[in-house]
């Protein structure tokens, strides 16, 4: 198997050190490997995407030393394989239009008799509030968030597995039961956004023949989902590396807002490359 891996950033702030660290690892890893490494830029959210930040991230990449193959890959510009997708599934019976807001599934699963709320890979496991209520006959609506109901999904599927190479090297089993209970129904479509992360990033690695995903540890629960939609759409499994994150001096996981810690800032403090990646023990 060619190694060929990725790092898709979303251009919504700066990238900060622990986006170096993990385009650092996953250029490593491919130059390594005699392989390849691609950027996509995950832009499926245009209300918060900037020209400006795609263009830093560019610019701070080129910075690290970091280079790869034009064209890049933009997810604002591949809606249409979202929507055969969501048409596919939408034909199997397995989405459901959900109208809850997060208030309302946080007040539908904080009720006394609920207990305390599951967490999952997406925050408050779905409570299920829209599942029956919803007509799945037609075509399937548009501007709509489209939820992957979950039972009906793992029914008849068995034996999915990834290989994971990351913190915790292991052959993952992920369990049918699991997914409905502690991952619960997906959301595949946002309202807002006619996709998500979940269903974007499964389609986009099939598109650019990803062998090896290297991502963050807090991504490995989300694995599970992107495992079961690659069975269901017939696509390959990759082989999945989630690796340490880095954090602040509080022991708290850098976001974007982190801006102190973005690579611009240590360039115009005259650090090199390297001492990036002396600063990441990399």
């Amino acid at each position: 198997m060619s190694f060929r891996t990725r790092f898709a950033p979303s251009p919504t702030g700066p990238l900060h050190l622990g986006h170096a660290f993990s385009a650092l690892l996953a250029y490593d890893m491919a130059m390594a490997a005699d392989g390849v490494f691609l950027l996509r830029i995950e832009d499926i959210d245009q209300s918060r995407a900037r020209p400006e930040w795609e263009a830093q991230i560019y610019d701070d990449l080129h910075w690290l030393g970091i280079d790869w193959p034009e064209p890049v890959m933009r997810q604002s510009e591949r809606q249409d394989a979202y929507d055969a997708a969501l048409d596919r599934l939408w034909a199997e019976g397995l989405l459901y239009p959900c109208t809850c807001s997060r208030a309302d599934i946080a007040a539908a699963t904080s009720a006394p008799q609920e207990g305390t709320p599951l967490l999952g890979p997406d925050g408050i496991v779905y409570p299920g509030t829209c599942r029956e209520k919803s007509d799945r006959l037609g075509s399937r609506p548009r501007g709509m968030t489209l939820r992957l109901d979950m039972r009906k999904a793992v029914a008849g599927v068995s034996d999915l597995r990834f290989t994971e190479t990351g913190t915790e090297p292991a052959a993952v089993t992920v369990s049918s039961a699991e997914l409905i209970t502690q991952v619960g129904d997906a959301v595949l479509a946002r309202r807002d956004m006619g996709t998500s992360y979940h269903l974007s990033v499964v389609l986009d690695d099939a598109a650019q023949d990803i062998s090896h995903v290297v991502r963050g540890a807090d991504l490995f629960e989300a694995t599970q989902i992107h495992v079961l939609l690659q069975r269901l759409l017939g696509l390959p499994t990759p082989i999945y590396h989630h690796h340490r994150l880095i954090r602040d001096e509080n022991g708290k996981r850098l976001a974007k807002r982190d801006d102190a810690r973005a690579i611009s800032l240590y360039r115009s403090e005259g650090l090199t490359p390297d001492e990036i990646r002396s600063k990441l023990s990399i």
